[in-house]
C-alpha cells in the first residue's frame, strides 16, 4: 500500500457522522444491554477499560450488525456504519473504528497504537480460507502509528489445524482452525482465524495490527450478507 493510499483510510468528516447517527439511533431504539454497552462501552478495547458482559437476545433483537473487538486490556462491542466496497467500517461511539475486508483487518482509527494501513501483494487467500493450502504464503505490508512505521514487509505462511468447536453467545460452531505465522520486519507473531465450513464467514479471528498488538474480533451478530443471505 503507498502512503496515501494508508492515508485513505482515515475516516472522513462524513464517515465520523455515521458514529453520531448510530448513538443516536441507539438512544433512541435501545435499551437494552446492548444499547448500553455500546453507548458506554464501545472502544474500550483501545482505551484500557475492562471487558464487558454481552448480552444474546439484546444482541439478536438489535438491528445493527456488531462485533466485539477485545485488546490486551478489555472489550468493545462495535457496530457495523459504513460499507465501501468490500471494505466494512465498525465504529465506536467514541470515534475508534476498525476496518474489515474478508474478514481481515486491514485498518484502525483511534487507540494506543493505529494501523493505518495493511495490503497483500499477490493472491489474497482471505476471500474463502476453507480450502487454503498448508504453507501458502502471504506477502503483506503494513503502516503503523506511532513511530511512522511505513512499508514494514511481512510474510505470513497459513497452515489449517483442523476443526474445533467454538461457543460464541451460547451457541456452539464447529469451525475451522487456520493458523498464520508472521515474519519479517521486526514482527514474529501469529494470526487465527475460526472460519466456517459452509459460507467462510471468520468468526473469531486474533490478529496483529503492528509487532507488539494485535486484536481478538468476534462476530456477534454479522452482515447478513456475510452469511450468504
Amino acid at each position: 500500500m503507498k502512503r496515501k493510499d494508508a492515508a485513505a483510510v482515515a475516516p472522513t468528516p462524513g464517515m465520523l457522522t455515521v458514529i453520531a447517527a448510530l448513538t443516536l439511533s441507539l438512544l433512541l431504539t435501545g435499551c437494552g444491554a446492548v444499547a448500553q454497552a455500546s453507548l458506554k462501552s464501545v472502544g474500550i478495547a483501545m482505551r484500557g477499560k475492562p471487558d464487558i458482559a454481552m448480552d444474546a437476545d439484546s444482541i439478536a433483537a438489535s438491528r445493527f450488525a456488531q462485533i466485539k473487538v477485545t485488546g490486551a486490556e478489555g472489550g468493545a462491542i462495535l457496530v457495523l456504519g459504513n460499507i465501501d466496497g468490500q471494505r466494512q467500517a465498525w465504529y465506536s461511539s467514541d470515534q475508534n473504528i476498525v476496518f474489515l475486508q474478508h474478514g481481515l483487518v486491514v485498518a484502525t482509527h483511534g487507540g494506543p497504537v493505529e494501523l493505518r494501513g495493511m495490503s497483500i501483494h499477490g493472491k489474497n487467500p482471505f476471500a474463502d480460507l476453507r480450502g487454503v493450502a498448508p504453507g501458502t504464503t502471504v506477502k503483506r505490508r503494513y503502516d503503523v502509528m506511532p513511530g511512522y512505521r511505513y512499508g514494514m514487509t511481512v510474510s505470513g505462511t497459513l497452515q489449517p489445524l483442523g476443526h474445533e468447536r467454538l461457543s460464541i453467545l451460547g451457541k456452539t460452531r464447529t469451525l475451522l482452525h487456520v493458523q498464520e505465522s508472521l515474519q519479517g520486519s521486526d514482527w514474529s507473531a501469529a494470526n487465527h482465524y475460526w472460519v466456517d465450513p459452509g459460507n467462510g464467514l471468520i468468526w473469531k479471528s486474533v490478529q496483529a495490527i503492528a509487532p507488539d498488538t494485535s486484536l481478538e474480533i468476534i462476530q456477534l451478530k454479522p452482515f447478513a450478507s456475510d452469511l450468504g443471505k
